[in-house]
């Protein structure tokens, strides 16, 4: 819940806070940190709630396959092995130059769900 000053999530479904990030022109113009409401969620509803909130390219640690592939269907890009600051992580991203782990894999945690640029303008998550 410290936006910019907090570190990159490990899962991302099960973060309690997500920083929306607006960038346009290279720049940061808007930091927004909301809640997580669906940490036990079904499959689908992340997406849907940040798709709704604007977002267009979700950068994480680690996203499973199956949220990715939501994301996906909804027009919402996704970078997966970031690490770090989320500040400096989006930085990195501004200029082109983003760190990943190139390491990561999709573990089984991911598959615990509670069933039943220059003139550039985006939305971004972390």
């Amino acid at each position: 819940d410290r936006g910019l000053d907090s570190e990159v999530g490990r899962h991302f479904g099960r973060v309690p806070y997500y920083t929306i990030v607006s960038v346009e022109d290279d720049a940061i113009k808007e930091v927004e940190v909301v809640r997580n409401p669906f940490i036990e969620h079904q499959p689908g509803q992340i997406p849907s709630f940040l798709r709704q909130k604007g977002v267009d390219v979700i950068i994480a640690y680690g996203v499973g396959r199956r949220a990715r592939e939501f994301f996906n269907a909804l027009g919402i890009s996704v970078i997966t092995g970031a690490y770090g600051k989320v500040g400096e992580v989006v930085e990195s991203y501004i200029r082109g130059s983003i760190r990943t782990d190139e390491s990561w894999e999709e573990g089984p945690e991911f598959h615990r769900h509670k069933m039943g640029e220059g003139s550039r303008k985006c939305r971004d998550i972390w």
